[in-house]
């Protein structure tokens, strides 16, 4: 089993994306890449912890690779802003990929080429690739927000404009 750790905005929209592939184990919402230690939503939430919101997905090498789970990552969020996520402003929002090894930091590195050569954006990606440090599980009740409040992360994935940036650059075959 190996360990992804991604932020890509709202942790709530980073979820639902990767449960469905074989391959992917277990998806937890948290805080990645701060200085303090356990941080609670409210602090990360003021951006003076360092951390961003971020999945962590344990996965199966064998069935899904490191740089598949990628390219559905760039799937679901604005890699070209690294201010934040469309209505969401500030480092707690702003894209990463937290590398665990080399060997993740050069498919990411290859990914993010990919991506600017096939010219998918009108700009180019602009996700860093960061060092792996920490992670920490968020609250029990931003597990899972999708199938827990159904109703509320449609609205807020629509509201938000995350919905038509990702249609309007991938159609509706998204992952």
């Amino acid at each position: 089993m190996d360990t992804a750790t991604l932020a890509g905005g709202c942790f709530w929209c980073m979820v639902k994306p990767f449960h469905q592939f074989d391959g992917v184990i277990s998806i937890v919402s948290g805080y990645s890449g701060g200085h303090v230690e356990n941080p609670t939503y409210e602090e990360v939430c003021t951006n003076l912890t360092g951390h961003r919101e971020a999945v962590q997905i344990k996965f199966d090498e064998s069935i899904m690779s490191y740089e598949a789970l990628l390219n559905i990552y760039f799937k679901t969020f604005d890699p070209t802003d690294n201010e934040g996520q469309f209505f969401d402003r500030g480092e707690s929002y702003s894209p990463a990929i937290f590398a665990h090894n080399e060997e993740q930091f050069e498919s990411a590195k290859s990914v993010i080429q990919n991506l600017n050569d096939a010219k998918i954006f009108n700009k180019p990606v602009n996700t860093p690739i960061i060092p792996y440090k920490n992670f920490y599980p968020a609250e029990n009740y931003h597990q899972d927000y999708y199938q827990k409040a159904p109703a509320h992360y449609e609205a807020y994935s629509t509201g938000s404009g995350r919905k038509s940036f990702i249609q309007s650059h991938w159609g509706n075959h998204h992952a």
